[in-house]
């Protein structure tokens, strides 16, 4: 869980909302899509992206252009129907929340970067970075998607059949001039150990108010599907400094933090992985 280190006191008129965080800064689920994976997060004895076998950029650049087209069945002819990932997605989870991303933002362009690629029974195990870029109306407000994703993917027999995403990397925008945050999270932590997340406003506050929420959840098909409630506070500083405890057996965690000014407002996720 994510505890407060400073300024316990709240906004006065702010007022507990649904944030719907997960759905919106989790276009990075579509990196559930688009990047190829060894099932266990091992390290790859790996080829150059140069030499990958034309089968293997192919089905890349299939899936790269049925997403940006916002096409989820062109995108899902690349998968297994038993396709598995450590989140808990599966064939149909997974088209259903490309399905709920895409109802959101009509517009992503994808970009997919070969990392490094090796034989495997059946197929092969590459990592890749996605890149993910777009925008959406909220109340005839203009809001900005971005998102990076690395992940490894296992290929069998055309399809790809499970996946370990290794780091994510969300942000929303929304606003005339929203904040630009600097985040410190590590990717990676021990199972009860406790963590820094730091969400920091770049530019000056001057008189302005700035109000902010922390909030840490699992990185589960569940949990892409669920809002949740967030009580703003007015910061006393530039940002948000908090102290996390991770879970106490091997997870996946999201750690997001929603930052509000009179001109924008951003919101940044980042996944934490606990071993």
């Amino acid at each position: 869980m994510i505890h407060r280190q400073l300024w316990p006191q709240k906004w006065p008129q702010a007022r507990p909302q649904k944030w719907p965080h997960k759905r919106q800064t989790a276009a990075f689920i579509f990196g559930l899509a688009l990047t190829w994976y060894g099932g266990g997060g091992r390290q790859l004895q790996a080829a150059s992206p140069e030499s990958a076998p034309a089968e293997l950029t192919a089905i890349i650049e299939q899936v790269e252009t049925a997403a940006t087209a916002g096409d989820v069945a062109g995108v899902m002819t690349s998968y297994s129907p038993e396709f598995t990932n450590e989140d808990g997605f599966t064939y149909d989870t997974l088209s259903a929340a490309l399905e709920t991303l895409w109802s959101r933002y009509s517009n992503l362009t994808y970009r997919v970067e070969l990392q490094s690629w090796e034989p495997a029974e059946g197929g092969y195990s590459a990592e890749t970075v996605t890149y993910i870029d777009g925008t959406q109306m909220i109340d005839g407000q203009s809001t900005k998607l971005e998102a990076v994703i690395r992940s490894q993917q296992t290929y069998q027999d055309g399809k790809i059949v499970s996946q370990t995403t290794l780091s994510e990397r969300n942000q929303v925008m929304a606003g005339d001039h929203p904040p630009t945050v600097s985040v410190i999270l590590p990717e990676q932590v021990t199972s009860g150990e406790t963590y820094e997340f730091d969400a920091i406003v770049t530019e000056p506050l001057g008189n302005r108010y700035l109000l902010g929420a922390a909030i840490e959840e699992g990185a589960t098909a569940t949990d892409f599907f669920t809002g949740r409630p967030i009580e703003l506070e007015l910061l006393a500083a530039g940002g948000l400094f908090k102290i996390g405890a991770a879970p106490p057996t091997p997870d996946n965690r999201w750690v997001s933090a929603l930052l509000v000014r009179d001109d924008g407002l951003t919101v940044v996720t980042r996944r934490l992985r606990v071993n």
